[in-house]
């Protein structure tokens, strides 16, 4: 009699991890494991070097904390210094992964301290001199503590780069080989990505990585099937502002997200949206550290329920419950248009994603239409339909097609008439009659001889 095969769900109690983390697990809640997870997990806990590259809310982040704690849990250390630290690009993606940390360690005498940006930077000393055995930090603030001969990381075992595609584009590069330098050579070095295409994370993963297994899960191009993906036509900022209120007041959502290219064009949002008793809060990297904690604070409970961004919150923000994102901007490339409507669709969830688009900005959305190959819904709101329908179509011998269909009329064209030099030094003097007609320079009348 042949067997049946094993199809049961892969459970977290199948990896070779720790009783306290299995623990911590079960209380949490998770149950499954993701298939960043899945493929990530056994091949970190076996001290494999690995390069991940997974969407955004596929679980990256436990995919490289269970295996990184319990490689500690499994040997103890009686040497001073780091024993496993972790780098993210933003503030509040480094303080969402300290505590991920720390449901996770719950239960086992490990201890985790966080450095970013904006905080003392006296207290970050003390920290690192209290020996702590996980750090996560942000590569700015972490740079400048070593420049003041802060942190020791000699004996670091384990090195994790999350958001490494971030991390780069945010000009974080030198500081990221900086901080390498100074760790052990000897460590295991996780590198998570949210794509393998972007140049700068092969050129660093390169120089990082040693004999490294790669769990690519998705392309930037992977299409977002939980994700509604719509463009709404407007004339100007002042009408978009005007669609934004209507969508915000009339479509279903829990919790919604509004980017904007700038800082200024956020504080500018704020007002008039508020003025429409909507629930509004503010995040861009202008605001002070505990201002940024408060807004997320108040959107995790629910006290606001919308958030006008800028770029800052396109990485690192998780939060459950955003199925709504608006860009009130169009991003300006195919990578950030991906990094905004990764905040909702978070772990198969539906979300739904709207563009403002105004006609200075068409070839922009029509690129990262193709970036991405593909359509995006076109949608309309009957009260406020905009004057611009996009542009122009196009024959198909690509000449231009007016209004109604009729080729546009060519122009006249204009006959250059060559002035030759001696005609300019003739002119005013007296011309030796001719038996022929004579055309004077341009603007000179015709004149013929009797």
């Amino acid at each position: 009699m042949s067997s049946t095969p094993n199809t049961s769900p892969l459970l977290f109690t199948d990896f070779s991890l720790d009783d306290s983390l299995l623990k911590a697990v079960k209380k949490i809640g998770f149950e499954t494991p993701t298939p960043v997870q899945q493929q990530a997990i056994p091949l970190a806990v076996a001290y494999k070097d690995l390069l991940v590259s997974a969407k955004t809310g596929s679980g990256k982040t436990v995919a490289f904390l269970l295996p990184l704690l319990n490689r500690l849990l499994s040997s103890r250390s009686t040497l001073f210094g780091t024993r496993a630290l972790i780098l993210s690009p933003t503030r509040e993606l480094a303080r969402q992964t300290y505590e991920q940390c720390l449901q996770l360690i719950e239960f086992t005498e490990l201890k985790a301290g966080l450095i970013t940006g904006g905080e003392d930077f006296k207290q970050h000393q003390s920290l690192l001199r209290r020996n702590f055995e996980i750090i996560v930090a942000t590569p700015g603030r972490l740079v400048e503590l070593m420049n003041q001969e802060s942190g020791d990381f000699t004996h670091l075992e384990v090195l994790v780069l999350d958001e490494a595609d971030r991390m780069l584009d945010m000009g974080f590069s030198e500081d990221v080989l900086n901080i390498v330098s100074h760790c052990n050579a000897a460590r295991q070095t996780l590198l998570f990505s949210a794509t393998l295409t972007h140049f700068g994370v092969i050129r660093i993963a390169d120089k990082i990585l040693t004999n490294h297994k790669v769990v690519a899960l998705n392309t930037l191009q992977d299409g977002h099937s939980n994700i509604t993906q719509q463009i709404i036509l407007a004339d100007d900022n002042d009408h978009k502002q005007k669609l934004l209120a209507w969508l915000l007041l009339n479509d279903d959502y829990d919790k919604a997200l509004i980017f904007t290219n700038s800082r200024l064009q956020a504080d500018m949002l704020q007002g008039p949206l508020r003025g429409k008793k909507l629930r509004v809060g503010v995040l861009h990297g202008e605001m002070e550290q505990r201002d940024r904690n408060r807004t997320m604070q108040l959107f995790r409970e629910g006290v606001i329920n919308i958030i006008v961004a800028t770029d800052l919150a396109a990485r690192g923000l998780d939060v459950s419950g955003i199925n709504l994102v608006v860009n009130f901007d169009v991003p300006r490339n195919g990578i950030d248009y991906i990094h905004r409507i990764g905040r909702t669709g978070r772990a198969d969830e539906l979300g739904t994603t709207i563009a403002l688009v105004k006609h200075t900005e068409w070839n922009l959305m029509s690129s990262i239409e193709r970036f991405l190959k593909q359509n995006f819904i076109r949608r309309t709101i009957k009260e406020l339909a905009a004057k611009y329908q996009g542009p122009k179509k196009l024959k198909a011998s690509g000449k231009a097609v007016g209004s109604k269909g009729k080729p546009e009329p060519k122009k006249a064209e204009v006959v250059k008439v060559k002035v030759r030099l001696r005609d300019k030094k003739n002119v005013g003097k007296r011309r030796v009659p001719t038996n022929k007609p004579m055309v004077e320079q341009a603007g000179e009348q015709t004149a013929t001889d009797n």
